[in-house]
């Protein structure tokens, strides 16, 4: 499993997205730092689940951090 190339051709990156979204519409009612902060939490977790499990390497994990913080701060480090 590559974090870098995570698109599946049968959509269920599109249909986990929608799940996800509609998910975390029914938190309207936390702050978004807490909804965010959460999902910190869960991201850890599950990245750390991916290696532990073997499904991607350090080196991953470390480009799809960088690579989420470059998106979420909108500049480009190359």
């Amino acid at each position: 499993m590559s974090l870098q190339n995570p698109t599946p051709d049968d959509g269920r990156l599109e249909e986990c997205l929608d799940e996800i979204n509609d998910f975390v519409a029914t938190l309207e009612r936390y702050p978004p730092a807490v909804v965010a902060a959460a999902m910190r939490v869960h991201l850890k977790s599950l990245l750390g689940a991916l290696l532990e499990y073997g499904l991607c390497t350090r080196q991953e994990v470390r480009e799809f951090v960088k690579g989420l913080e470059r998106e979420a701060l909108q500049y480009d480090d190359s």
